[in-house]
């Protein structure tokens, strides 16, 4: 048994998973997981090529609030979160559904607080270091950059619907398990090669970088909207506070912070109606008005679709006991 299988089979004890047959629904040739009795529900499943990569499936809930704490070997990867509520800790940042989330293992611990009854739906690639650097050797030569940095950049991305697709596709596969690996192998490949296709234009749109004034005006604009993310304001008053114009303004802030202005705010309106709907008793309509909508309807949209739940359905899951 491989070192990296060796590890997650410890870390599956130590989360009071235990092994089970893969249920309906999910692809062959992996391991599959579920909680002991009382402290969650659901499925975890795992594919392995030792040395290689692995392919990771959560479609779980925990019962009650989960502080997660793990020391990942090195790895790089990339997945697709369909639903999950939560923080990670460090540094902190909400976590969000409908994105590509990537993430740099062995460097740090990861810390994250994942909140109860809300189901984690995701699929991921798992890519071990003397994998990726083989294959981007073999394909690209020395023309590549740092691994570490082309990870990154794709990281809370909700705009990459070939990756989505992908890894749907894995999820969905259906064929006989004797090709399964063959099947795996391909997928694994196209999606490494997506990641770094997509870093090369996003360079290519990447004029020049930002300056460090620019960087620290920026800064300071992103803690203004935190504090004010529900008040009303235009782009030309945003554009006095940052010390640019408009047009500079709305493609620095997209340098800087992966995202438009529009979806800056809507992402901290969001994460501020997420606490006010576990903790507070206000109707989803006041929750709309707390955070800067005037219309429910247009809200409950919003939040769904970044949390993947309805407000209410989100409350109801919440507090569920």
């Amino acid at each position: 048994m491989s070192k990296n299988k060796e590890y997650y089979k410890a870390l599956f004890e130590k989360a009071n998973f235990i092994p089970c047959e893969s249920p309906e629904g999910f692809p062959p040739g992996g391991d599959c997981y579920t909680f002991t009795p009382g402290l969650g529900e659901g499925y975890y499943w795992y594919y392995e090529k030792p040395g290689q990569y692995n392919i990771k499936i959560h479609d779980f809930s925990f019962f009650e609030d989960q502080i997660l704490n793990f020391e990942f070997p090195e790895c790089l990867s990339v997945t697709w979160y369909d639903s999950i509520s939560g923080e990670e800790l460090s540094p902190y940042r909400s976590l969000n559904c409908n994105v590509i989330k990537s993430f740099l293992g062995g460097f740090e611990p990861y810390r994250a607080l994942i909140h109860r009854n809300i189901p984690i739906r995701s699929i991921g690639i798992e890519y071990r270091p003397d994998f990726f650097n083989q294959i981007l050797k073999d394909n690209f030569g020395d023309i590549y950059d740092d691994p570490k940095s082309v990870f990154k950049s794709i990281d809370e991305t909700s705009d990459f619907p070939e990756m989505k697709k992908l890894l749907w596709d894995i999820w969905k596969y259906d064929g006989a398990k004797s090709s399964a690996q063959l099947y795996y192998d391909g997928k694994v490949r196209e999606a490494l090669a997506l990641v770094f296709e997509r870093h090369r234009k996003l360079k290519e749109k990447t004029k020049a970088s930002l300056s460090s004034k620019d960087e620290d005006l920026l800064k300071s604009l992103g803690l203004y909207i935190n504090d004010h993310y529900a008040d009303r304001v235009s782009i030309e008053s945003l554009a006095k506070i940052a010390c640019m114009g408009t047009t500079k303004l709305k493609s620095t802030f997209k340098d800087y912070y992966g995202m438009t202005i529009a979806d800056y705010i809507q992402k901290v309106r969001i994460d501020h109606a997420e606490h006010l709907l576990a903790f507070t008793d206000l109707p989803v309509s006041e929750v709309a008005k707390a955070v800067g909508y005037i219309s429910p309807g247009h809200f409950a949209e919003l939040f769904s679709s970044s949390k993947g739940l309805l407000p209410l359905t989100y409350r109801k899951a919440f507090r569920k006991k």
